[in-house]
């Protein structure tokens, strides 16, 4: 008597990867609307120009505690009028607390739809700080878990 031994099968495979150029269009796509903490630290670090961090939290959120220099623009307030304030040659990262919350993509469907050139700061604040990333705001030791989403 012989023993088969039975493969597993791949749920990871179970849906054929895409062909390699579809793949390649479908990331860079991504990358055309997503940064990560690693990639905007270096560039604020480098002092790229035109770049502006947007924070969509609440103001009271942001007091406690936000990214170096970001800007905060709660996603609800972002409207013609504080466009016309704004830099339309920037490129605007929003960001809010964490990937649980949805706040900085509001914010950043807000200002692209009046024209400006924007990207959503993978994982927030919480990823940001994560990574080891400083924060600054009356309270800078706050982890977003202490805070909630607070948009």
């Amino acid at each position: 008597m012989t023993s088969t031994t039975l493969r597993p099968r791949s749920r990871v495979a179970s849906v054929p990867a895409a062909p390699a150029p579809l793949s390649a269009r479908h990331f860079l796509a991504r990358l055309a609307f997503e940064t990560d903490p690693s990639d905007l630290a270096a560039d604020l670090a480098a002092g790229v120009p035109d770049l502006v961090v947007v924070d969509t939290r609440t103001p009271e959120a942001y007091a406690v505690t936000h990214i170096p220099g970001a800007v905060n623009l709660p996603h609800a307030t972002i409207d013609d009028e504080l466009a016309a304030a704004l830099d339309a040659n920037a490129l605007y990262v929003t960001y809010c607390w964490g990937p649980a919350c949805n706040a900085s993509t509001k914010g950043a469907a807000a200002l692209a739809s009046l024209g400006f050139q924007v990207k959503e700061l993978l994982g927030g604040l919480s990823a940001w700080q994560a990574e080891g990333f400083t924060v600054e705001g009356t309270d800078p030791t706050v982890t977003e878990s202490d805070l909630a989403c607070a948009c």
